[in-house]
């Protein structure tokens, strides 16, 4: 096809992995999902991501955080069937934490599979798209939580953001700050990273992979003085007492103090005069569409 570059061929092993989730990412807390390659392309490598969902186990309840992808739905749902068939307290509360396709299309799936569950956090637009559950969506401000026993789960403000209305999420107990599209980032799939934890891929290149990302989802940070909106997070952090990350299209964070300065690395290679900045390429999808 005239004018398409050439582009690294995607081998049915790029696309379908054994997929090695859930995993329990702390006690209570169930990184749910599978591993999907993407367009991305970085240094020849064709790129995988995650559009994680996260189960959280509380004494009395449990919540479940982001709607998840349709092309997730299959793996989601049985492996939220496998946990609820283990006895974990009943699924109550649904978090996702912004409007955009890969975090809340679930939701509606969700709430019919769950009857006695209601979805929260900032839920304006969800009526429009799943209006038979209209009744079933509860608005929460920043600050406002719901327990699950032992434990809340916080609604926070979210300092990276694409969309306006973007909310993230902390369990106040076990400390895990669920970050929606931050801290994002891909990973190679011919490495053996999918499943695994930020720590546990040493050789991954994470502040440009970090920067491919945040150029896809945060474009207006190439276009801002990044600074700003850097100690806002820390504070943020800090606030929060977060002891781990999990994005939803990145490896979880387990190791904070190691790992937080090389997503930040990431960030500030965005704006479009930074001297480091990396050169992106974006695989041409299948007949030019």
């Amino acid at each position: 096809m005239s004018g398409v570059p050439d582009q690294p061929a995607l081998n049915e092993d790029e696309v379908i992995d054994n997929n090695p989730l859930p995993r329990e990412i702390v006690p209570g807390v169930h990184w749910l999902g599978a591993c999907k390659g993407g367009r991305n392309v970085f240094e020849g490598q064709i790129l995988h991501s995650y559009n994680s969902v996260y189960l959280v186990v509380g004494e009395d309840a449990s919540a479940i955080i982001e709607g998840g992808h349709p092309s997730n739905f299959p793996e989601v749902e049985k492996q939220v069937d496998d946990l609820v068939a283990q006895g974990i307290p009943p699924v109550k509360y649904l978090l996702p934490t912004h409007q955009e396709v890969p975090h809340s299309a679930g939701l509606g799936r969700m709430l019919q599979r769950f009857p006695e569950a209601i979805a929260c956090g900032h839920v304006a637009e969800y009526h429009l798209v799943f209006p038979q559950y209209a009744d079933r969506m509860v608005e929460m401000e920043i600050g406002e939580s719901v327990d699950l026993g032992g434990t809340t789960i916080e609604v926070l403000e979210a300092p990276f953001r694409d969309y306006i209305f973007t909310r993230w999420f902390v369990d106040t107990t076990k400390k895990v700050l669920f970050s929606g599209d931050g801290f994002a980032y891909s990973h190679y799939h011919g490495h053996g990273h999918c499943g695994k934890l930020a720590e546990e891929v040493p050789d991954l290149a994470l502040p440009e992979m970090a920067a491919v990302y945040s150029e896809k989802a945060f474009w207006w940070t190439q276009h801002v003085d990044i600074e700003p909106y850097v100690e806002r997070l820390e504070w943020l952090l800090e606030q929060t007492g977060a002891q781990t990350l999990a994005p939803t299209h990145g490896l979880p964070v387990l190791d904070i103090p190691q790992t937080l300065p090389e997503l930040i690395k990431g960030l500030r290679m965005m704006p479009s005069d930074a001297a480091n900045r990396p050169t992106f390429q974006t695989r041409v999808p299948v007949l030019g569409i």
